[in-house]
């Protein structure tokens, strides 16, 4: 298995990410990696990207630095384009659509994930607080909740748990999670394995899992680079 670059692994995962979205959706991006998935979704697709900063109809990332406007940035505050007919708001505004269910989906990152669908993503112990932002309003205020994290962290320890050891943002709230190597969905409390990258096998995804999960009979693997 070759070893990934960072810019690989974060691009590898954005354009999974950006494949699974639904089309005709409302989806809020968070920050880091879920934020470039914006730069990667198929023209033919028609969604609305929130940024819980203040934007609905949120672009990808400008060309050059001509395109740039210094107002319009992301959740990472990272310069993003209008696309037609997008709106601003104020950030009540912004929390009463993620919180009165209007968004179909949202992209999250994650420090840990457990077997059950269990989230966390604010807090490092030793490492300082990142602080929860809009991640908890998200995972219990939006219908479909997709991770997108490395599957491994750089320290070389397990994200993908059996129980998570670091502070909770949501218990069995995970729908879909999206690594550089694989897709699990999450059904009744179950996590299952239901694609991964034609670059590592299904011994490959066990060694670097410590969650308890099952291989969908259907699995599929994606081609990569």
């Amino acid at each position: 298995m070759r070893q990934l670059t960072d810019t690989e692994i974060r691009t590898r995962i954005a354009k999974k990410v950006a494949e699974l979205l639904p089309d005709g959706g409302f989806v809020n991006l968070g920050v880091g990696i879920p934020t470039q998935a914006v730069n990667y979704l198929s023209p033919a697709k028609k969604l609305y990207i929130q940024t819980e900063n203040g934007m609905l109809g949120v672009g990808p990332a400008p060309k050059t630095e001509a395109d740039i406007v210094p107002n319009l940035i992301n959740a990472s505050r990272q310069p993003i384009t209008e696309t037609p007919g997008c709106c601003y708001f104020d950030s009540a505004t912004s929390f009463a659509m993620i919180r009165s269910g209007r968004m179909d989906a949202t992209v999250i990152g994650a420090i840990q994930v457990s077997e059950r669908g269990d989230l966390a993503n604010w807090a490092l112990p030793g490492k300082g607080v990142l602080g929860p932002g809009g991640a908890m309003d998200l995972v219990v205020g939006v219908k479909d909740v997709i991770v997108a994290t490395q599957h491994v962290a750089n320290n070389g320890k397990h994200k993908l748990v059996e129980n998570c050891t670091v502070p909770i943002t949501g218990l069995e709230v995970v729908n879909t999670l999206v690594t550089e190597f694989a897709v699990f969905k999450f059904i009744n409390k179950e996590m299952i394995l239901v694609e991964h990258s034609s670059d590592v096998t299904l011994d490959d995804i066990k060694a670097m899992t410590s969650a308890k999960y099952t291989v969908a009979n259907d699995v599929k693997a994606w081609e990569v680079d």
